[in-house]
C-alpha cells in the first residue's frame, strides 16, 4: 500500500511539474503573455520578444509539451494560441502572487511606469464608471490584430505605431484613456506621453482586456 501511494504521488506531482517547468523561463512567460492577447505566428513572437525564430520555436516546443499552447496551420505559417482560457487566468494569478511575495516586482514596475506618471493611472473600477458617464475616449494602443481579436467594449483602435496619424481625430475637450496589454505593458505609457506633449488630456489604464474580463465576470456575478 505504501509503495502504491508513493507511486501515485510521484506520478501526479510529476505531471503538475510539467506546468511548473513551462513557467520557469522569463521568455516563455513573455510568450504566454503575448498569446493571451490573441493568436500569433512564430515570426510575430520573434519580433515582439527580440528573439530569433529558432529560440522562439524551442520555447514553444516546451509549452506544447506542457499543453499550455496549441497551433494550427494557415498556409505555410503556424499560428499559436493559448490552449485553454485558464492559462490566461493562471498568468494573472501568477503576476498578482509575484507582486504580493516579491517586493522587487512592484519596485521594478514603479521605476519604469508608475513613478514616472504625473497622474495616477485609472483602475478598472474607475474606467467602468467613466464609461458609464461617457466622459472619456478610450483608445486601444495594441497592434490592430490584437484589438480585432478582443478589446474593451467602446474602445477605438489606435496602434502605438500609428498614433501620430490619429491626432487630428482625437478631441481636446475630453480625457483620453489609453490601454495596452496590462500593467506590465509600456505602450499605454508611451501613448500618454505623446498625447500630453501635443496638449491632450490623457491618462493610462493600469490594466488590459484580461483584467477587464475578470472585473466584468465578478461584476455580473454580484448583481
Amino acid at each position: 500500500m505504501i509503495q502504491y501511494t508513493r507511486d501515485f504521488k510521484d506520478a501526479i506531482y510529476g505531471q503538475f511539474a510539467r506546468i511548473g517547468k513551462s513557467l520557469s523561463s522569463p521568455r516563455r512567460l513573455e510568450i504566454l503573455e503575448l498569446l493571451s492577447q490573441g493568436p500569433k505566428t512564430v515570426e510575430m513572437l520573434a519580433k515582439e520578444t527580440s528573439m530569433s525564430i529558432a529560440n522562439v520555436s524551442q520555447h514553444l516546443q516546451t509549452l506544447l509539451e506542457a499543453r499550455m499552447v496549441r497551433f494550427h496551420k494557415k498556409g505555410t505559417y503556424a499560428i499559436y494560441e493559448l490552449s485553454n482560457p485558464k492559462v490566461s487566468k493562471l498568468l494573472l494569478l501568477f503576476q498578482d502572487m509575484s507582486e504580493d511575495l516579491l517586493a522587487e516586482v512592484k519596485q521594478i514596475r514603479d521605476e519604469f511606469l508608475a513613478n514616472q506618471d504625473e497622474m495616477e493611472p485609472l483602475t478598472i473600477h474607475e474606467l467602468h464608471s467613466r464609461l458609464q458617464a461617457d466622459d472619456i475616449v478610450l483608445i486601444d494602443v495594441r497592434p490592430r490584430e490584437e484589438y480585432e481579436y478582443e478589446h474593451i467594449p467602446g474602445a477605438i483602435s489606435v496602434p502605438i505605431s500609428e498614433i501620430e496619424q490619429h491626432l487630428s481625430t482625437l478631441p481636446y475637450d475630453r480625457q483620453i484613456v489609453s490601454y495596452c496589454r496590462g500593467k506590465y505593458c509600456v505602450y499605454a505609457k508611451q501613448a500618454v506621453e505623446l498625447l500630453r506633449s501635443h496638449g491632450f488630456k490623457a491618462v493610462r489604464l493600469n490594466d488590459g482586456v484580461r483584467e477587464w474580463k475578470e472585473f466584468q465576470d465578478k461584476f455580473l456575478n454580484s448583481h
